[in-house]
């Protein structure tokens, strides 16, 4: 049976057209999906073929110049002058080089921005993923002991794990998961009928600023970062409740 996604996500990823949140998804789609990942690479393979067979061929100045001679007088190409350009030509050149290198500087600061707001996309969309039925988590359990241990050798950092059951946040499993380009920890809590991914990855060697809060899609998003490690829980749950549940994460 064909995949769905063969049909209506694979073009577009292979011809670049498919957004950041949907590129990733697709990328996990293809580690467990072997049809997906063949077909994938034939059509690689097939447009590195067709890049390296050097099939266009220049038409020799012999073969220009007798079309050129039989073309009528009029309809033949002439070259098109190029006019001197003025002095204020060349000044309004120079203004709206300036004016360009001016808003450049200020869009400067946005950048890091711009890569904070892709993060805390991924982080939404992972979140939603990881609510529909099989993807909750990888481990199941509400031992701390169990979930931390699982981690080991799945990732090149140990992520901190502890349980709130006694707070009301009890841990219920954790999942491996992807974040900004690399692999993440993904921890499960739950606050009655409400799941709190909290995930966990290694702060950079230059610590980017993450914003403290944010709402996207109707989550709520909380960062923070403690002991050389970025922290984010992503939720449902009201703002108060899951700042409440960081801050008991925090101690």
């Amino acid at each position: 049976m064909a995949c769905e996604n063969n049909e209506r996500l694979l073009p577009a990823y292979f011809d670049g057209e498919l957004d950041v949140v949907r590129s990733i998804e697709f990328e996990e789609h293809l580690k467990t999906c072997p049809q997906c990942a063949e077909d994938l690479s034939d059509l690689q393979a097939m447009r590195s073929s067709v890049q390296s067979a050097n099939l266009y061929k220049r038409a020799p100045e012999s073969l220009r110049s007798r079309i050129r001679a039989a073309l009528p007088a009029e309809a033949r190409p002439q070259p098109i002058p190029m006019p001197r350009r003025r002095t204020f030509e060349w000044l309004a050149v120079a203004a709206a080089t300036l004016i360009a290198v001016v808003l450049g500087a200020k869009m400067l600061p946005n950048i890091g921005s711009e890569k904070q707001n892709l993060i805390a996309e991924e982080i939404v969309a992972s979140h939603i993923r990881s609510l529909q039925p099989g993807h909750l988590y990888d481990v199941e359990s509400t031992d701390q002991h169990t979930v931390k241990p699982w981690f080991d050798g799945k990732l090149d950092f140990a992520p901190p794990v502890i349980n709130l059951a006694d707070q009301g946040f009890p841990l219920i499993g954790g999942r491996l998961d992807y974040v900004g380009h690399r692999n993440v920890a993904a921890l499960v809590y739950q606050r009655q009928k409400h799941f709190i991914n909290v995930f966990v990855w290694p702060e950079d060697s230059k610590p980017a600023e993450m914003p403290q809060v944010q709402a996207i899609q109707g989550y709520n998003l909380v960062f923070w970062s403690h002991n050389g490690m970025y922290f984010c829980a992503a939720s449902d749950l009201n703002l108060a409740e899951l700042r409440q549940f960081t801050q008991l994460l925090e101690r």
